[in-house]
C-alpha cells in the first residue's frame, strides 16, 4: 500500500511539473525573481543549425518511472518512519523528498514552501526584511554573489565570492540555500552574525549586521565631469527600464547645451532580477536586432527578445562596467551591448549565471523553482558558467597619486627662444587631482576610456584660437563648412 501511495504521488507530481505554465523566471535566492514576459514564444535561433526536437519532450513526458528505484524510495520512507530517532510525519518526509529532488539538479532549482513562496512575492515587490545580499551555492558552499547597494551587507564590506561559513554560530556546511536565506531574513533592527572566508585572507572574517527593511532603488545617476554621465543599476526590477530612461533624460538636462559626450553604465555587483527589466534597459541603447534569446526542452521555454528602433542615446559613446558580482540579467545587458558593438565592456569577468528559473505554483501557498532554459547573447554565446569576458580587463584596485614637485621646462631656461606667435606669460598650474580614480579605480579608467574615444573621433587639425588671425580662421571655416570647398586627395 505504501509503495502504491508513494508511486502515485510521484506520478502526479511529475505530471504537474510538465503541465503547469511557468509564471516567472528567477535567479538565485535573495534577489528579485526574473519574470518570463507573457508574449507569444517565437521559433528560437538554433545554434547547431538544427530544428528543436519536440519528440524528445514528448518522450520525456510519457516515460515510465523505474520500478526498482520507486521500491527503494518506499523502503527508505518506511525505514525512516519506523527507525528514526524522532517521529516524522508523512507530509514533512514527502516535502523533504521534493526538496531533495530539486536541489540535486542544480544550485538554483528548489522547492518553495509557504515561507519561501511568500518571500518570493515580497522580493518581487522590492521590499523585504534582511541584510540585502544575493547568495548562491558553489560546490555545496554558501557563497556571496553580490551585496545590494546601500544595504547592511554592502555597508559591512561583504564582497562577491565571499564564502559564508557560519550564520549566528551555526555552520552552513550541508545547509540548504532555502534554510540559509531563511536564517538571514528577519525583522528590521535585529542583529545577525556572519563568519566569512575570503580569498587572500588567512583567518575567517566575523561581521555583525543589523537587519533592515530592504527597499531597493534600482537606478541612480550623476555627472562625473562636464559632459560625462554615470548610470548605476543595482538590480533589475519591473520599472527599471523606465527609471533608466528618466535618468538619461535628467543627465541630458544637467549636461545642458554641451550635451553628453559619454555615458558609463555600472553593472558591477548587480545580481540580476527581472528579465523584462534587463531587456527594456538594453533596448534603450540598441536600435535593432536581438537582445537575448532562451533555449530549453519545451517549446514555451524558447523565446527571442528584439530591440525597437527608438533609442535614448543613439550615438553617445558608452562603457559598461562589470565584475564577478554581475550576474544573470546584468550579464544579459552587458552581452547584448557587447555583441552589438554598442559599448566597450570594462572590468573583470562576470559571474556566469545564464540559466532561467521558472516558478511553478503547486497551490496557493507553495511551488517549485525549476531551471527550464539557458540564456544566449545575440551572437549565440551561452552565459552559463562562462560569464561575459570584458573587452578591457581592469582589476579592482586603488590609485596612489604622486605629489607634484617643481618641474623645469624650456620656458624656465635663461635665454630660451621665443615662440613664433609670441610668448605669453603663463603660471604653472598643478595637475588636476583624480578623485574618481582614487576612490574607484575601475570607474576612473572607464571615464578615461570615454575621453580617449572622444579625442580619437575628433577630426581635423587642432587650431589654437589665440594664434590664428581672423582672416585665416574665416578661410578655414569656409573650407570646413562651405559647400564649394575644393576637393583634396591624399597620396
Amino acid at each position: 500500500m505504501l509503495l502504491r501511495h508513494v508511486a502515485s504521488t510521484l506520478v502526479l507530481s511529475s505530471a504537474l511539473l510538465l503541465t503547469l505554465p511557468a509564471t516567472a523566471a528567477e535567479p538565485a535566492a535573495d534577489a528579485p525573481p526574473e519574470s518570463t514576459p507573457a508574449n507569444t514564444p517565437v521559433q528560437p535561433v538554433d545554434i547547431d543549425g538544427a530544428a528543436a526536437n519536440d519528440a524528445d519532450s514528448d518522450a520525456g513526458a510519457t516515460s515510465t518511472l523505474p520500478l526498482e528505484d520507486i521500491q527503494a524510495l518506499a523502503q527508505v520512507f518506511e525505514r525512516i518512519k519506523q527507525s528514526y530517532v524522532d517521529d516524522v510525519d508523512d507530509r514533512t518526509l514527502l516535502r523533504d523528498a521534493m526538496r531533495g529532488m530539486l536541489e540535486g539538479l542544480d544550485p538554483h532549482s528548489n522547492y518553495l514552501d509557504e515561507d519561501a513562496f511568500r518571500m518570493l512575492h515580497e522580493m518581487t515587490e522590492g521590499a523585504f526584511g534582511g541584510i540585502g545580499i544575493e547568495v548562491g551555492q558553489e560546490n555545496n558552499r554558501l557563497m556571496v554573489i553580490s551585496p545590494i547597494d546601500d544595504t547592511p551587507a554592502s555597508k559591512a564590506g561583504l564582497q562577491p565570492r565571499d564564502l559564508i561559513i557560519e550564520i549566528d554560530g551555526k555552520s552552513t556546511d550541508g545547509m540548504s540555500l532555502e534554510e540559509a536565506v531563511g536564517m538571514m531574513r528577519g525583522d528590521p533592527g535585529t542583529e545577525i552574525k556572519l563568519t566569512l572566508a575570503r580569498e587572500g585572507e588567512d583567518a575567517p572574517i566575523k561581521v555583525t549586521l543589523k537587519r533592515d527593511n530592504i527597499q531597493t532603488n534600482s537606478v541612480s545617476s550623476r555627472l562625473l565631469s562636464p559632459g560625462y554621465g554615470y548610470l548605476r543599476i543595482s538590480q533589475f526590477q519591473e520599472n527599471t527600464g523606465e527609471e533608466t530612461r528618466k535618468a538619461i533624460a535628467s543627465l541630458k538636462q544637467e549636461a545642458g547645451d554641451q550635451g553628453l559626450s559619454g555615458v558609463i553604465l555600472d553593472l558591477r555587483n548587480n545580481p540580476g532580477g527581472l528579465l523584462d527589466g534587463a531587456v527594456s534597459v538594453a533596448d534603450l541603447f540598441i536600435d535593432s536586432g536581438l537582445v537575448v534569446y532562451t533555449k530549453g526542452r519545451l517549446a514555451d521555454a524558447d523565446m527571442q527578445f528584439e530591440a525597437h528602433a527608438d533609442t535614448a542615446l543613439p550615438d553617445t559613446p558608452m562603457v559598461v562596467l562589470i565584475n564577478g558580482g554581475s550576474a544573470s540579467a546584468a550579464e544579459i545587458v552587458a552581452g547584448a551591448l557587447q555583441d552589438h558593438h554598442r559599448a566597450v565592456v570594462l572590468g573583470t569577468e562576470s559571474f556566469g549565471k545564464g540559466s532561467v528559473q521558472s516558478v511553478m505554483p503547486l497551490d496557493d501557498t507553495t511551488g517549485i523553482k525549476l531551471t527550464t532554459a539557458l540564456y544566449y547573447t545575440p551572437g549565440g554565446r551561452s552565459i552559463q558558467a562562462e560569464g561575459i569576458e570584458p573587452d578591457v580587463t581592469v582589476q579592482r584596485g586603488r590609485l596612489e597619486l604622486e605629489q607634484n614637485g617643481f618641474e623645469i621646462r624650456e620656458a624656465n631656461l635663461r635665454g630660451h627662444l621665443q615662440n613664433a606667435n609670441g610668448e605669453q606669460e603663463q603660471e604653472q598650474t598643478p595637475l588636476p587631482d583624480s578623485p574618481i580614480a582614487t576612490d574607484d579605480y575601475q570607474l576612473g579608467e572607464a571615464l578615461n576610456l570615454l575621453r580617449g574615444i572622444n579625442v580619437f573621433q575628433q577630426a581635423g587639425l587642432r587650431r589654437h584660437s589665440t594664434s590664428e588671425t581672423p582672416e585665416a580662421a574665416a578661410a578655414n571655416d569656409g573650407q570646413k563648412e562651405g559647400d564649394d570647398a575644393p576637393e583634396t586627395t591624399s597620396p
